[in-house]
């Protein structure tokens, strides 16, 4: 493979953020990223787009995209999973600004990253593209591995039997 051939480990897509209106009483609004853009625009970060009764729209900036050769057949998971997606986390940096603080494209990353308290993660739909340069990674770096079933050792009743009283689980 030539070095003209190797697919990008890292690239950066645009995030579309949405500030919805909220009914209930506790909040007015809530954050939520809904798209992801194939390459990051000429666009500021948090230019509003759009804007209507119930939702805002902003573009909240560029963020890079690391792949890892590691996690190959996470990323094939991904791809093949009917809805291939990107994982994107907003962190608060005060009481109403947040930024764009991690993508991946690794569904078990991003449902780790789901389990934190008092961030933003959703996962949103990937462009085509970024599909394409997914599955070009994946085809250049990924390698089967068969799965082994680890043998336990089986337990000595002899060896358990011959122990003092009180000393269970302690070394001799």
């Amino acid at each position: 493979m030539t070095p003209e051939q190797i697919p990008e480990d890292r690239f950066e897509v645009g995030i579309i953020v949405a500030r919805r209106r909220l009914k209930g009483p506790w909040a007015s609004h809530a954050w939520l990223p809904i798209e992801a853009l194939p390459a990051a625009p000429e666009t500021a970060p948090w230019t509003q787009l759009s804007e209507s009764e119930e939702e805002a729209t902003f573009y909240a900036g560029a963020h890079e995209v690391t792949l890892h050769i590691g996690e190959t057949a996470h990323y094939r998971d991904n791809l093949v999973s009917g809805r291939p997606s990107l994982w994107v986390t907003l962190h608060a940096t005060s009481e109403e600004t947040y930024t764009v603080a991690s993508v991946t494209a690794d569904p078990y990353e991003g449902e780790s990253m789901a389990e934190g308290i008092g961030e933003i993660v959703e996962a949103v739909p990937m462009p085509p593209e970024v599909q394409a340069k997914l599955l070009a990674f994946f085809e250049a770096f990924h390698i089967e591995r068969k799965f082994e079933k680890r043998k336990r050792d089986r337990a000595d009743p002899e060896a358990l039997a011959r122990r003092a009283p009180g000393t269970q689980g302690k070394p001799e």
